[in-house]
């Protein structure tokens, strides 16, 4: 019961001591960005993962951090350059993939990372600080790919919203917010199932999951309604032992009054602490919303899925959020140990 027993900490302070209780390798292929360096030199402080940063070390160190502790690896000059492209290659010459086309890419520090990652150079790694998701997550997907048994890859946030009484102290995983832009009955039943196992790993305790739609129990009928009832029968097909329940309106899945009424008899309806959303456009809205008019915090998007752990951020991030995702990371790449 990893989040209650750290109920007297902040949801970072909790993780980063999972983290630090079983050290990981993670890196950090942003070097250029001053909030990974900040980031970089918190987590050695609070001694929580062993950290790689990519970049040019006399360039890194020229606005002044020290950066101890920190290994710092620069791609255009690593002894690891030549090895990491030639298994680039022979994973990815089925594509038309050329020696030179991966020496080439190793250049790029997001395929540097992953390649550390994928060669148990380190254990994960996470940026998207001045990368887009779709530049983070294409090498990961390309040399990683998903987890054996997982069909597809996806995302979510952990919410921890102030003064709240609904979820689990305030605490959610909100689900897809960042990678799955349309998905269909099958891929939402495949998220809904992959985020009560991430809640289980990172909170220790039981997921209930809410399929949430614009209506609740029938009381709206459309394809997009009738989408969510389909994904809430293969889940269950997917996990027969899985708390889940929908289709559910918003209110009607985390306040247990309203739960009662428009989904009487429900384990789920009132209590859900895990909230799959029916599109990204939905998640993406949802989970800003919260995080600004609710002033929640809002680690992700995280991934899920994955054949080892990489985690993209927010662009507008701040040195505290990497350490978060840093820390989030650390405790999915124990799981998978």
């Amino acid at each position: 019961m990893y989040l209650e027993k750290g109920l007297r900490m902040s949801f970072l302070e909790t993780m980063l001591a999972r983290a630090k209780a079983d050290k990981q390798t993670i890196v950090l292929p942003e070097g250029n960005d001053p909030r990974t360096l900040e980031a970089a030199e918190k987590l050695i402080a609070h001694d929580a993962c062993n950290v790689i940063v990519l970049g040019n070390e006399e360039e890194l160190k020229a606005g002044g951090r020290e950066l101890r502790g920190v290994r710092i690896i620069d791609p255009e000059t690593s002894d690891l350059r030549e090895k990491f492209a030639m298994r680039l290659y022979e994973l990815r010459k089925h594509k038309g993939m050329t020696p030179e086309d991966a020496l080439d890419k190793i250049s790029d520090v997001l395929y540097f990372g992953v390649m550390m990652v994928k060669c148990g150079e380190a254990d994960g790694m996470v940026s998207g600080a001045c990368h887009s998701t779709g530049d983070v997550l294409r090498p990961c997907l390309q040399i990683l790919k998903t987890a054996p048994g997982v069909k597809l890859a996806s995302s979510f946030f952990v919410m921890v919203v102030p003064d709240c009484e609904y979820g689990q102290n305030g605490t959610f995983i909100f689900s897809d917010c960042g990678l799955e832009v349309q998905p269909d009955d099958e891929a939402l039943a495949h998220i809904a199932v992959n985020s009560a196992r991430s809640w289980k790993s990172l909170m220790g305790t039981e997921p209930a999951v809410a399929m949430l739609s614009h209506s609740s129990k029938g009381s709206a009928r459309n394809d997009d309604a009738n989408k969510v009832v389909r994904a809430v029968e293969i889940a269950h097909e997917l996990d027969p032992s899985l708390e889940l329940d929908g289709e559910l309106q918003l209110d009607a899945a985390i306040v247990p009054s309203v739960g009662d009424s428009k989904a009487p008899g429900s384990r789920v309806a009132g209590h859900a602490n895990v909230l799959i959303f029916p599109d990204l456009d939905a998640g993406n809205i949802g989970y800003k919303l919260v995080q600004r008019l609710a002033k929640a915090e809002a680690y992700g998007p995280i991934t899920q899925g994955l054949a080892a752990p990489v985690n993209d951020l927010s662009r507008g991030c701040t040195a505290d959020d990497i350490m978060g995702v840093v820390a989030i990371t650390c405790v999915q790449a124990q799981a998978m140990k």
